[in-house]
């Protein structure tokens, strides 16, 4: 039998920390302001302030010595610096903003239409699709990447077409994914049409909330792919199915399945024993904690201000709290949202996709603006060449 090693703390004290960096308290705490270190209270005395431990490890690799452009390329993917000029959101001092409006003040108020009008810099008054072809796929998910690739297959590249016909198609494209994950439900805006096809139309707000919530995250995975796809002239729609397909992975968009998976098994084994089980497999909740906001995902912070947690996820939180010293994320949120409110076991996916896609088509157009090719090199780490 082998020694199993003593875990590590995840949590340091300061003086750990500025161990590791080698650098001045003030260098520390310029690195906790812009986000790259978070830090929460330390429990036994809360005038003093602990600090992520792989976030300063991260760091602390970083600055050893001189690094090359490749690997500073390589290091700004990851969590990095930013690597894409945008003008669309960012996340900055603990907050989401969509070109400048705080994303939780929009969503007091504002519906998807009126935030993909802020996004898109252009008029989106309303979401309807014309017709396409006849979908044979089941469940939203799957008729949705049917309809995208669809419209991809026929629709004209984006490269050299007008702004005007690019916002039509846009807001064509928004009305066929709709269709396509919502059914064939009416209302004036996609949160109503979304209550009404899931029976539920007393949550409408709160599924409006969720929407604008979910409208733009700067550089995720998912809109990555959307606008390096964009990068190459090809049509809204390969870009939309670009970023749906990406979103599908469970380390994006199926985070909230394993959200729900989460809460089944605490709610079997308590969740403290879940949480213990899980972090003992090298498997980090992803219900919890998010490296761009190191006091809180403030998405999910208001969501979950807008309904009482069912007793499965409030006992979920408590424990995660206590454990991992991290509040709960968006994810977390939209997988007690749709148990709170009765909702279908897609409704996460299917919230998180339509808000997002307004995001994706935003992403396109501005990098169809530029002209440019999003191409960068791979770094090489293969056998040397043989000798000629």
């Amino acid at each position: 039998m082998t020694d199993t090693p003593a875990r590590l703390p995840l949590w340091l004290p300061a003086a750990d920390a500025l161990a590791l960096l080698k650098v001045q308290p003030q260098t520390l705490y310029a690195n906790v302001s812009r986000g790259r270190i978070r830090t929460r209270a330390d429990r036994g005395d809360p005038r003093r302030s602990l600090y992520h431990r792989d976030d300063v490890q991260r760091l602390a690799t970083r600055r050893q010595g001189r690094r090359s452009s490749a690997v500073l390329a390589g290091e700004a993917i990851q969590w990095g610096e930013p690597v894409l000029a945008s003008g669309i959101s960012t996340v900055a001092d603990g907050r989401l903003c969509y070109r400048g409006q705080d994303a939780c003040a929009l969503a007091e108020h504002a519906t998807l239409e009126e935030v993909a009008a802020l996004l898109w810099d252009g008029p989106a008054d309303g979401f309807a699709a014309m017709a396409g072809a006849t979908l044979t796929a089941t469940g939203p998910l799957a008729a949705a990447l049917q309809a995208l690739a669809a419209r991809a297959a026929v629709d004209p590249p984006a490269r050299g077409r007008g702004r005007a016909a690019l916002l039509d198609e846009a807001r064509s494209l928004m009305g066929t994914l709709a269709d396509a994950m919502a059914g064939p439900a009416t209302g004036e805006h996609l949160h109503q049409r979304l209550a009404a096809a899931w029976g539920r139309p007393r949550s409408a707000d709160l599924l409006r909330r969720a929407l604008v919530l979910m409208a733009d995250h700067e550089l995720n995975a998912s809109t990555f792919a959307a606008r390096v796809t964009a990068s190459t002239g090809a049509s809204l729609a390969a870009c939309l199915l670009s970023g749906l397909a990406t979103l599908t992975g469970p380390l994006h968009g199926g985070a909230a399945a394993a959200v729900r998976a989460l809460v089944q098994a605490a709610a079997r084994e308590g969740a403290d024993a879940t949480l213990r089980e899980w972090l003992a497999l090298g498997r980090p909740p992803a219900a919890f904690g998010h490296p761009l906001y190191p006091k809180g995902d403030v998405r999910g912070q208001a969501l979950l201000a807008q309904f009482e947690l069912p007793p499965a996820f409030a006992e979920l939180q408590q424990a995660g709290e206590r454990l991992l010293g991290e509040p709960p994320n968006i994810d977390f949120a939209l997988a007690a949202m749709a148990d709170a409110r009765r909702l279908p076991p897609e409704a996460p996916l299917v919230l998180f996709a339509l808000g997002r896609a307004v995001g994706w088509i935003a992403h396109a157009l501005e990098q169809q603006a530029t002209g440019t090719l999003i191409r960068p090199r791979a770094r090489y780490v293969g056998p040397a060449a043989a000798a000629g």
